[in-house]
């Protein structure tokens, strides 16, 4: 009775929203988008700050050949950690290429898409778990508030609002797999390694192919980003990677092993 009594309280506190652990605020840097090889693709930008209580996020992505990525994020951070709202939009030669956009409050998720030359539209009314649904860098901020959970071997589902490119919400597991290190910008780094994997149901996976993202924070703490690993945008993207600094060395990541994983 009273392992059911427990596993059951670990059931309401995983449904609870992302309870803020961590106060983010004004951070400004240079990270370095490259292939899963460390090769440098696109130079970036990162800008957070807060603004009326709430977080902004800019990330901006420029490749050679007049290609452009940029990300933006907005997050409150009281009474708990809630996306408010996320847009992704790639261009090149100043021409949209692919947009998509989330806003958390209207539950409301749009996509562009140009194919064979035209540009296709999406608007769908999406199912948001206020406090529990995230997209792209939210999900980053999520799980520096959940670190000493995810530590404590706890595994965390959240919601994630994906595009293929149509809008849509699944169910991701969120876990912890250890202290890694790297090579970065002729540095070695420590980080803790977390994963976010989506649940795609048995009969979906025989048609679609949905990657984890790994997620990589500063150990120790406090935590911060360090490094990303996952689809550019959709599931069928290459996958990429993005370091905190942009220097020309990036090596994969390798376990860290005994009490210097601490």
């Amino acid at each position: 009775m009273f392992a059911v009594l427990m596993a059951a309280l670990l059931v309401v506190e995983s449904a609870l929203p992302v309870a803020l652990t961590e106060l983010s605020g004004a951070s400004h840097g240079y990270p370095a988008l490259r292939d899963l090889n460390g090769k440098k693709l696109a130079d970036g930008e990162f800008m957070q700050w807060v603004q009326d209580d709430k977080v902004h996020v800019r990330i901006i992505y420029r490749f050679k050949g007049n290609r452009r990525i940029e990300e933006n994020a907005v997050l409150r951070q009281q009474p708990d950690v809630r996306q408010e709202e996320w847009s992704w939009r790639e261009t090149e030669d100043k021409q949209l290429v692919r947009e998509f956009g989330v806003n958390f409050t209207s539950g409301t998720a749009t996509a562009q898409k140009r194919e064979n030359n035209e540009l296709k539209h999406w608007d769908e009314k999406i199912d948001v778990e206020p406090g529990k649904t995230f997209a792209g860098f939210g999900f980053t901020l999520a799980i520096q508030n959940l670190r000493k959970r995810l530590l404590g071997g706890e595994q965390i589902e959240l919601k994630a609002v994906g595009f293929r490119p149509k809008p849509q919400v699944v169910t991701v597991q969120i876990s912890h797999a250890g202290v890694n290190r790297m090579q970065m910008s002729g540095r070695t780094l420590k980080g803790d390694h977390f994963v976010v994997h989506p649940e795609v149901p048995a009969i979906a996976k025989l048609f679609i192919r949905v990657p984890d993202t790994q997620i990589w924070l500063t150990n120790p703490a406090p935590p911060g980003f360090l490094r990303w690993e996952g689809p550019t945008a959709e599931p069928n993207d290459p996958i990429v990677r993005v370091d905190l600094v942009s220097g020309e060395e990036s090596g994969s990541a390798e376990p860290v092993k005994g009490n210097d994983s601490e």
